[in-house]
């Protein structure tokens, strides 16, 4: 790749395979399981040079700029607007910031997401590098300084460690029947101009307006999702050994506002290796689900205009996530790292698709005590849920299956 492209530790590499959102069939077993695992980390990422030479027309030295992220950094914002008149050489300065941010931790490399998007980073923080060099363009000194402030303590910190093994859970339950989605309300929703909105592809390949973020326009077009949440609960009552409780006091268990409760309903599966599920139906409205011990999921995640959520886009996430853990496809960890983060791994009951996250939990030491305790029975994923009618005693020590 020449020369110019020596400015980080080892060779240049091509980009990693997309990390997969998607589970395998395997026929032989009818069971789902998760795509194989990613290759080789690449540390360094061939395809910079057109940014090295533009910086020596500018009279800067790449390698300065490789192992100065400040100046790097600067240097960007005071030649955006040349750089980004050019895709190749816009491109070339993406990876180029890439690699210098990969190279201030030993753990950091390369990833490419489900969707195509480039993240760099380790477990403890990831920076999307697509968006970051046009993003400079409109940053100002306080959002750089920010920035650049943050890398350097994610730099400075102590090794986590080794990573542990992936937490890929794999859906073993079969429900008897599938789950039949309610219709959803279907209305026409106008903006101020009279002009109908097509919610879902409302901008195209287009970005959202500045001013459409933070704007909840129709936040009504969502009610539908309460009947998807219904006829899920009667669904998992109807078709597994569950215990159903519908009690106010379950509602603290969930980050929600208490103002804006509607209703909410707790579901346990009668094997304590299986995860509940608590629904919490807002005035939004809003459906939230905390999912085995420590996580919570809004439905809608935002709601705003920007956003562009619709309620079927929605309910097609609520029914993965519900139908996931009752499935078997679903798994929590606590703690992790020396931060002592949370992170979790859903695998869809069809095998259609996956998710997963990390990060701090907000809550008492008492509760996140009680989690690890809990946790510690199902280190592989929370078992699928029993079947209505099994009503088969189970301990609740020992661990999860693979």
């Amino acid at each position: 790749m020449g020369d110019t492209e020596d400015l980080f530790d080892g060779p240049a590499s091509a980009l990693p395979a997309a990390l997969s959102s998607k589970a395998v069939l395997n026929r032989r077993t009818a069971g789902y399981l998760p795509a194989q695992e990613e290759g080789t980390p690449v540390k360094h990422l061939g395809g910079y040079a057109p940014f090295v030479l533009f910086c020596e027309s500018k009279g800067v030295s790449g390698g300065r700029l490789a192992a100065d992220i400040s100046a790097l950094l600067e240097f960007l914002r005071s030649t955006i607007g040349d750089i980004s008149v050019e895709p190749g050489l816009s491109e070339a300065a993406t990876i180029f910031v890439g690699n210098a941010i990969a190279a201030m931790r030993p753990e950091a490399s390369w990833r490419i997401m489900p969707d195509g998007s480039r993240e760099v980073g380790d477990r403890g923080m990831v920076v999307t590098v697509d968006r970051l060099v046009e993003g400079l363009r409109k940053a100002d000194d306080e959002m750089v300084a920010g920035l650049l402030a943050h890398l350097m303590e994610w730099a400075s910190e102590e090794p986590d460690g080794p990573a542990p093994a992936e937490l890929r859970p794999v859906p073993t339950g079969q429900a008897p029947e599938l789950f039949i989605r309610p219709e959803l309300p279907s209305r026409e929703y106008r903006d101020i101009n009279g002009q109908a909105i097509e919610y879902g592809s409302r901008w195209g390949s287009d970005s959202p307006p500045e001013d459409s973020y933070s704007v909840d326009t129709h936040g009504e077009r969502f009610e539908g999702l309460h009947l998807v949440a219904r006829a899920l609960m009667g669904f998992l009552d109807k078709t597994y050994d569950v215990d159903v409780s519908q009690v106010p006091a379950h509602a603290p268990e969930v980050s929600v506002s208490a103002g804006e409760v509607i209703d909410v309903v707790r579901l346990a599966p009668r094997d304590p290796l299986a995860a509940p599920l608590t629904f919490v139906l807002t005035s939004l409205p809003s459906v939230v689900v905390r999912a085995g011990v420590l996580h919570d999921f809004p439905f809608p995640i935002c709601g705003c205009d920007a956003c562009d959520e619709t309620a079927e886009s929605e309910a097609s996430r609520l029914e993965e996530l519900v139908l996931g853990v009752a499935a078997g496809g679903y798994g929590e960890r606590y703690p992790v790292g020396r931060k002592r983060w949370a992170e979790y791994a859903l695998f869809a009951a069809d095998g259609s698709g996956s998710r997963s996250g990390s990060g701090p939990r907000s809550a008492s030491p008492d509760q996140l005590a009680a989690a690890e305790k809990r946790l510690q029975a199902v280190p592989n994923g929370w078992r699928a849920w029993p079947p209505r009618g099994s009503r088969t005693p189970v301990r609740a020590s020992g661990t999860a299956p693979a």
